[in-house]
């Protein structure tokens, strides 16, 4: 009989997820990563946001491109956290704006700044860990990053308890 706490979890978002939180099971690292993978992902939609090309008259931001080829790859990994990073991308995408309507220089001082800023959590976290971050063995971790932060909120809250119990058994318990 198979397993019944995990019927309702996705292959391939364990899969990623669990690959990407045996490099954050120090309490700390997650920590920081819940302040800098946001800021990463904020300067990132702003950075590419200043980017704009005309196509066929109509004129194109590239941050509305990466949001939605990255959340059509979210909804490949399951179909109900990729709706939540879809709409988590959007929200991103529309806290930005304010900033690229500012002097394009001082936009992409702020976003260059903010993207530093949480990369130095991003690397202060993994310091505490002892252990390199994950997008040095796999590229992908790049991507995963948001939505493993995403899942911890939602088990914080005590959604998708499957989930986090087949990640804690795959990657192991987290330290503190």
């Amino acid at each position: 009989m198979p397993d019944q706490s995990t019927d309702f979890v996705s292959p391939p978002l364990l899969r990623v997820l669990s690959q990407y939180a045996g490099y954050h099971r120090c309490e700390r690292n997650i920590k920081t990563h819940l302040v800098g993978v946001p800021m990463i992902v904020f300067a990132v939609a702003g950075l590419f946001g200043l980017l704009r090309f005309n196509a066929f008259g109509v004129s194109l931001s590239m941050m509305w491109i990466l949001i939605g080829l990255t959340s059509v790859y979210y909804l490949s990994l399951e179909l109900a956290i990729g709706a939540l990073m879809a709409a988590l991308l959007i929200l991103f995408g529309l806290a930005v704006q304010p900033v690229l309507a500012l002097n394009p220089w001082l936009a992409f001082g702020i976003f260059a700044s903010i993207f530093i800023a949480g990369w130095a959590l991003q690397f202060l976290g993994h310091h505490y860990e002892g252990r390199k971050p994950a997008f040095v063995d796999d590229l992908v971790g790049f991507m995963i990053g948001p939505l493993f932060i995403a899942a911890e909120l939602l088990f914080a809250i005590g959604l998708r308890a499957d989930l986090a119990a087949e990640i804690e058994r795959i990657s192991g318990p987290k330290r503190h």
